[in-house]
């Protein structure tokens, strides 16, 4: 077995060298499904930018996608399909003009549309997409009043509260609900068809005593605003409209977001710009930018992964054997030093006093940074300090940003400090849980350990590390797991908090770490490997898929490596699953890795087949060298 391990770490590791692209990136897609190509037809259509070869290799795309009895699906076993997929994939086409209500295609996903409820029983997000194109009519109000931007700071709520990926697309949405705004063309479709009934509740969320509580807290801190309602009103739509403005990134996107950017472009709309305005005209520029090709399609990416991709590759390369001297991880330490941020952001608002000097995770970003892409960048070029003292600098500031980004509670968050007031998952928004709130999460707070623990030279029992370590204990779940929030799911979750916990000095005898290396047991497949469903995070629990796919094996692997002192008869297991099933080609192996919005929203990142696979074969052969030869 051992040297069939080092000849996949070899060959993985040549793939990898030779997908570098010469500004010493690797810029694998960010694969996000379909929508966002439905979003650019129907973006592209409303504004009349007739793009023809783009919008037609977009829908090629899209139709390549649908199943069988109509339906679109997030997911391989999404049950018979997602309604609003199928609803954005059905307009989109329509829209484009290269196909007919009478297309079987797309009377299949008609009938699958009215069979499962109607358009009206999609997502709230693409509800306001078709209101925004005369679809759909808008609610009487929107739960959120705009005033809101108006609150100050110490305000029970406020605007600030909200997450920063909140904010950016409730900025939009509250200037656009605020006048009702629709845009039509001449090409417009008419999906009047697709409603089962016209009773529709236009947020899908039943409301209660809290809510409406939480909705109050709001109105009443709007009325002690001192200045007339006229004023106060027309005063919060322009601070709004500034709130997106100043947060363009140098592409002409709005944090470098599709969503955000899409709707930022109909917030222009509504407030009068032409769609020839300059502004709107390099938002749509910087979109297209982000579009990359799979299989022959063209595919419109929420956003890039540029430096996700390059941090971890360049770590795992180095996990592998590839010396930091090596050209390969030259040229990626030095894309990543190029984007450390050095902008004052969002951020600074709840963690004031701290110097810029994290990363964020697209190829554009310069003042959205994260804590995961910035241990993940650090981890990078943690060897590459010993020989090159020009990158102390940037090393300390990233180091002491992350410090400063540790949550009150212990855990780390992805983008902002301290933002999980328990009030905002109240609010009438679907999907609110993921939008609103920006909370410690086990994923987080265990990859940070395991940077610090590893990577850096602080104490195991400093008080930052320990405070990282009770927030892990009091977050484990009874049967012994951790919920992951940017990956699938209790897998991800756990990987990242037993490998954290080690980094801490946890021993592989603590009950938690015992409990949780069961539980990886338990669920270990017939074949030797592992597989999660993306529905794991909306029924909060863990569900099997039913196979295995190669980046839920590792991640369980690299866990179970940390924990051993010779292989076991699970890792054997694993091991050879990841050697005979490493070259196939079915769905398990673009089955999503990620998720970003419970129900909604699941990337498949198509460097993980590599990126994950290398480093539990690295682990794997480095630590039990000795026993496996």
């Amino acid at each position: 077995m051992n040297q069939h391990t080092k000849k996949l770490i070899s060959h993985i590791v040549h793939t990898l060298k030779e997908a570098q692209t010469t500004d010493g990136s690797w810029d694998y897609p960010f694969d996000t499904g379909i929508s966002t190509d439905a979003y650019m037809i129907i973006l592209l259509r409303t504004l009349e930018i007739n793009d023809e070869d783009f919008i037609r290799g977009l829908t090629k795309r899209i139709l390549s996608k649908q199943e069988k009895n109509g339906a679109w699906k997030l997911f391989h076993d999404e049950g018979s399909g997602n309604m609003s997929a199928t609803v954005e994939a059905y307009y989109s086409l329509l829209y484009s003009g290269y196909y007919s209500k009478n297309d079987p295609r797309l009377q299949a996903a008609k009938t699958f549309i009215l069979a499962n409820g109607g358009i009206e029983r999609s997502h709230l997000f693409t509800k306001i997409m078709l209101a925004l194109t005369g679809q759909y009519r808008w609610p009487l109000c929107f739960p959120i009043p705009i005033e809101i931007i108006l609150l100050p700071l110490y305000f029970p709520i406020n605007f600030y509260d909200f997450s920063v990926y909140g904010r950016a697309n409730l900025a939009p949405i509250m200037i656009v609900a605020n006048s009702k705004y629709s845009k039509k063309t001449k090409e417009s479709p008419c999906l009047s068809d697709l409603f089962a009934s016209r009773e529709d509740s236009f947020f899908n969320w039943p409301e209660t005593r809290e809510s409406n509580r939480c909705i109050s807290i709001i109105k009443q801190g709007i009325k002690h605003l001192v200045g007339f309602p006229h004023y106060l009103h027309s005063l919060a739509i322009q601070r709004m409209k500034q709130y997106m403005l100043d947060r363009i990134e140098p592409d002409g996107t709005l944090y470098s977001y599709f969503s955000s950017t899409f709707l930022m472009i109909f917030a222009l709309l509504s407030l009068g710009h032409s769609r020839t305005d300059p502004i709107i005209l390099q938002a749509v520029k910087g979109l297209k930018a982000m579009a990359c090709t799979i299989d022959g399609y063209p595919h419109m990416q929420y956003t890039t992964a540029s430096v996700w991709n390059t941090s971890l590759i360049s770590y795992v390369l180095q996990e592998a054997g590839v010396l930091p001297s090596d050209p390969v991880i030259a040229k990626a330490n030095r894309y990543l030093l190029e984007r450390q941020q050095v902008k004052y952001g969002d951020w600074t608002i709840h963690n004031s006093g701290i110097l810029p000097g994290g990363w964020g995770f697209s190829h554009v970003n310069t003042m959205n940074p994260d804590v995961d892409d910035t241990t993940a960048s650090l981890r990078a070029f943690s060897r590459s300090i010993r020989i090159d003292s020009s990158l102390h600098q940037s090393w300390n500031k990233g180091i002491k940003w992350i410090y400063s980004m540790q949550n009150d509670d212990g855990g780390w968050p992805a983008f902002e400090k301290n933002t999980d007031k328990k009030l905002l998952s109240l609010l009438p928004i679907e999907g609110g849980e993921f939008l609103l709130t920006d909370p410690s999460s086990a994923d987080l707070t265990g990859r940070t350990l395991e940077f610090l623990g590893n990577y850096t030279r602080l104490p195991k029992q400093h008080g930052i590390m320990k405070k990282g370590t009770n927030w892990l204990f009091q977050h484990q779940e009874e049967d012994g797991s951790w919920y992951g929030r940017w990956g699938i799911c209790y897998l991800y979750g756990t990987w990242a908090a037993i490998t954290g916990l080690r980094a801490a000095g946890v021993k592989p005898q603590h009950s938690a770490i015992h409990k949780a290396v069961n539980w990886l047991h338990s669920i270990q497949n017939k074949d030797g490997g592992w597989g999660e469903s993306c529905k794991s995070d909306t029924k909060n629990m863990y569900v099997p898929l039913g196979a295995s796919t190669l980046t839920h094996t590792s991640w369980a692997l690299d866990a179970l490596i940390s924990t051993a002192e010779k292989p076991t008869r699970e890792m054997r297991a694993g091991i050879s699953y990841l050697l005979e099933s490493y070259h196939k080609q079915d769905w398990t192996t673009s089955y999503p890795a990620g998720q970003g919005m419970g129900g909604g929203f699941y990337p498949h990142y198509h460097s993980y087949r590599y990126i994950f696979p290398l480093l539990a074969l690295a682990h794997y052969e480095r630590k039990f060298r000795e026993v496996v030869n």
